[in-house]
């Protein structure tokens, strides 16, 4: 049974559409994959924002004939291809917002884009790659429209705004789309997505069962102590050394409660905020951090101990204090099933040696919200120049991304789609 199924993962998008077919459309495809890619870039906008690459984005699908509806989590835009045989439902996503850094690169479609985030200007960067994924999916989308009479099942391809997180107050990204239905009418079976890395060589594919990417969790402690005079801290109760024991007590957790030999966690105290001159214990402290996971059991008890401890320590101290917390992504996590399915396909795509496994992220990745509602599977693109011994990192002025590995993107989601139809 394995045997057959690992035949039919090599071989199944071939036995509708030939090889020779597929390898000309790719050709054809690349060098406006590259031209559309350098337009997003030169015009990059911020999460929520991004109605002109939205707009682009509806056009082309439209031009290629797909059922389109836009306006999906604010300014996401989703096309439909329903092939000519009845058969599953599969996604591909992509996101397509850019961030508030200001580029100072020597690219030759360089952004000049500047606007006003949360009170200061600042440049609009596609410093994540985003422009990438956006214009291999709409590549992905002309390619498998030309071969709709040949599909068996439908593809939706989905483009996601604010995947970096909509602005304070409002809602979006993956959980809002899926909020409006986005994974429903036709109900999707499984949904891909991948990430082009600046740090992997062009032509590498890399992949993880399960956690691939953390949560990504935002804490807030809110510490009260006794206001009193500097020089006399026995009539009050200092919440800054409230807060300096909790910061402390809580790496604890990590270091000798959370199993790291199975995941990785992370918690992290960011900001502290406290006192308004050198001569007075204040009464109240904030602190404020993240908190990184991989594993769902392993997440709970890390919640569950900073509870625990965050309201021990302050009342062993004389004090007070409360923990909130507000989950920005859920764990990515790769579907056991679904990888051992189509990893065949990856590897007769790249190569067996270029698609290699890796360890998991503490970075965090909103496409996890897809991957509870259905299987998913999530990997990383490669897309450093050969050769390179520096790369250019995510989230950065200097961020850089080599167009020559876009194609392998192309060919990728093309016959993982085709592929996991045909099964």
């Amino acid at each position: 049974m394995r045997y057959l199924l690992t035949l039919c993962c090599l071989f199944g998008s071939l036995t509708a559409l030939s090889q020779n077919d597929l390898e000309k459309d790719f050709i054809d495809i690349e060098s406006k994959v590259i031209e559309w890619r350098h337009h997003f870039h030169q015009n990059p906008e911020l999460s929520n924002r991004e109605f002109k690459t939205a707009e682009k984005i509806a056009a082309h699908l439209k031009s290629l004939g797909l059922e389109v509806q836009t306006g999906i989590g604010k300014t996401g835009v989703v096309g439909i291809l329903k092939g000519n045989e009845p058969g599953k439902v599969v996604a591909l996503r992509a996101d397509i917002d850019g961030l508030p850094v200001t580029e100072r690169n020597d690219l030759a479609f360089k952004s000049e884009v500047e606007t006003e985030f949360l009170g200061t200007k600042t440049g609009v960067m596609h410093a994540c790659g985003h422009d990438t994924h956006t214009s291999i999916l709409m590549g992905v989308a002309e390619i498998l429209s030309k071969h709709k009479d040949k599909i068996k099942g439908t593809v939706k391809f989905i483009f996601q705004p604010a995947e970096e997180g909509p602005p304070p107050g409002e809602e979006g990204g993956a959980k809002l789309m899926i909020k409006e239905g986005v994974l429903e009418n036709p109900k999707v079976d499984a949904i891909f997505g991948l990430h082009i890395r600046s740090n992997y060589e062009v032509g590498t594919i890399y992949y993880k069962k399960g956690g691939i990417m953390a949560s990504v969790e935002r804490f807030v402690i809110k510490v009260k102590g006794k206001q009193t005079h500097g020089g006399r801290p026995w009539q009050g109760v200092d919440p800054i050394l409230i807060s300096a024991k909790i910061i402390d007590g809580l790496q604890t957790i990590i270091s000798r409660e959370s199993k790291l030999v199975d995941e990785a966690a992370v918690i992290t105290v960011g900001k502290i905020t406290a006192g308004t001159r050198f001569n007075i214990i204040p009464e109240t402290a904030e602190l404020i951090g993240t908190v990184r996971t991989l594993d769902p059991d392993m997440k709970a008890l890390i919640e569950r101990r900073m509870t625990e401890m965050t309201r021990d320590i302050a009342k062993a101290y004389g004090g007070e204090a409360t923990i909130t917390f507000q989950n920005n992504t859920t764990i990515t996590y790769n579907d056991f099933d679904l990888v051992d399915q189509m990893l065949p396909t990856m590897q007769r795509v790249a190569g067996a040696k270029n698609v290699r496994l890796r360890k998991a992220t503490t970075g965090g990745e909103d496409f996890s919200y897809f991957q509870e509602v259905i299987p998913g599977f999530y990997f990383f693109l490669g897309g450093m120049t050969p050769g390179n011994t520096e790369a250019f990192p995510h989230h950065t002025p200097d961020f850089k991304i080599d167009d020559k590995g876009l194609l392998l993107g192309v060919k990728t989601m093309t016959h993982l789609a085709l592929d996991y139809l045909n099964q």
